[in-house]
């Protein structure tokens, strides 16, 4: 029998009650049979990007973030959309990775959620391709006003919306295990 796959997941928003928290939990929910999936809620607490502080020792909180995203089988990152851009806490965790291989061949699913999203959604993608990791055309997904696709209990009431999410956690399994087979 495989060993369950594990996905380490990061909410781009540091607000505790955002739609990108919300919607990370509700797929941990909904596929708490098939993943486990970690949802990780210290973006905040990494201190911001320097490269003179990018050797050892390095800052504690970098060190287990990058731990936790190379123990990982994949990623899935939640995030809206500032200023028609990422938000900066997120930015500032991805550019912690570039100096390492953590993201290289790393299966990842993006799902932008925002009011609108398409820069967000195009910078990230472009982001992750630049850091080498494996995201297919399947594995994203852009929802658009994602606070009227939740419930007050923060599920996700839209079929529509949930078939999407569907779609793209089952590119990102496929991804997963094509991924383990070519690591043999």
């Amino acid at each position: 029998m495989t060993p369950r796959k594990t996905i380490f997941a990061i909410s781009g928003s540091t607000k505790k009650t955002s739609a990108n928290l919300a919607i990370l939990k509700a797929i941990a929910s909904m596929y708490t049979d098939q993943l486990d999936i970690q949802i990780y809620e210290g973006i905040d607490q990494l201190p911001h990007f320097n490269p003179d502080l990018d050797q050892e020792p390095f800052p504690s909180a970098v060190i287990e973030f990058r731990e936790l995203i190379n123990q990982a089988d994949g990623v899935l990152i939640c995030t809206p959309e500032y200023v028609f851009s990422l938000p900066g806490a997120l930015k500032n965790a991805i550019e912690w990775t570039v100096s390492t291989t953590v993201f290289s061949d790393k299966p990842v699913g993006l799902i932008t959620a925002a009011s609108s999203g398409e820069k967000a959604f195009e910078s990230l993608g472009l982001i992750m391709t630049t850091i080498m990791a494996k995201v297919t055309p399947a594995a994203q997904l852009l929802i658009k006003a994602p606070k009227t696709k939740l419930n007050e209990q923060g599920n996700i009431k839209d079929k529509a919306t949930l078939e999407k999410i569907d779609n793209l956690m089952q590119a990102l399994l496929v991804t997963l295990i094509n991924t383990q087979r070519e690591q043999g």
